[in-house]
């Protein structure tokens, strides 16, 4: 599919480094440190992508602001020249003692050591409406999205840096849709603001990468009573994807034939279409009817 952008240019110029640039191989080897590949490091060290970050979440003077995995400070240091608050989260004890000389001179940053999935959200941020602002590790890019958006206390809006393959899954349209697509755009509005290429990251990756925001909705387009109904029925639709939507279910939810039948045509969901095709609106209508007539009064 063809790559959906907003804002800056497709492609990230890298200008030449300045004297105001964290070294960050540098302060690295200073510590005796190297990235580490189990913990997905791939730092954001380029001025002109992590501006692209910035521009990307709209950060106004009175936002506090979530930073997962904030590496050795590239963006936290603009996070912080940005925002009321920033609260940095690292997992890598390591970082810590570099991380913290970085910002040694920014008195509205807390930087705290843990894994951000073992945290409530709400025990870091104390006010609604938080942003959200990272170079997150990609391997835990599907867990951390829906930890923070089903979160009790949830952000206004993200802006993350993620593979590109997986910001155009993110962002997909009914045709291409995928379990992660419909889990992301039940809780808000996903764009992607621009890619960033390889040669912004030290050490660089072997992908591209994009940066997606995600404006989040006062409430998900699925009732929060019905948000389980809606994961089952997805997780079931997408299970096997080469099944129409009516085998899938079946197998799926152990639905009796008839049953499957009438309930997609209940919402006007012609039974041999492929779950990726499914519009979000069309999936709540569908969770919607189950609720309704569940199989075990039929």
């Amino acid at each position: 599919m063809a790559e959906r952008t907003q804002g800056a240019n497709l492609r990230v110029n890298l200008p030449e480094r300045n004297a105001s640039h964290l070294d960050v191989p540098e302060l690295l080897r200073r510590y005796g440190l190297r990235p580490d590949k189990s913990l997905g490091q791939n730092f954001l060290i380029d001025p002109a992508a992590l501006e692209q970050v910035i521009q990307a979440a709209e950060i106004e003077p009175q936002h506090c602001v979530l930073e997962i995995g904030p590496g050795l400070g590239s963006l936290t240091r603009l996070l912080a020249g940005k925002a009321r608050q920033v609260v940095a989260v690292e997992l890598d004890a390591n970082l810590i003692a570099p991380l913290q000389e970085v910002l040694s001179t920014y008195d509205n940053v807390k930087v705290i050591q843990g894994d951000i999935l073992a945290f409530d959200p709400a025990e870091l941020m104390d006010e609604p409406g938080y942003l959200v602002a990272a170079n997150i590790p990609y391997y835990i890019t599907s867990a951390l999205m829906r930890h923070l958006l089903e979160a009790s206390r949830t952000p206004q809006r993200l802006a993350l840096t993620v593979q590109r393959e997986v910001a155009e899954r993110i962002c997909a349209s009914p045709g291409e849709m995928s379990l992660l697509s419909i889990s992301v755009q039940v809780y808000g509005n996903p764009r992607i603001m621009g890619r960033i290429p390889a040669g912004a990251f030290y050490p660089s990756p072997q992908v591209d990468s994009s940066i997606v925001r995600i404006d989040l909705y006062p409430t998900p387009v699925v009732p929060f009573s019905l948000l389980g109904s809606f994961f089952r029925l997805a997780k079931a639709g997408f299970s096997q994807k080469r099944k129409t939507l009516r085998n899938a279910l079946m197998g799926g939810m152990r639905w009796p034939s008839d049953y499957t039948l009438s309930a997609l045509q209940a919402c006007s969901i012609d039974p041999q279409r492929r779950a990726e095709t499914l519009s979000l609106e069309e999936w709540r209508r569908l969770v919607e009817q189950v609720e309704v007539s569940p199989p075990d009064q039929q």
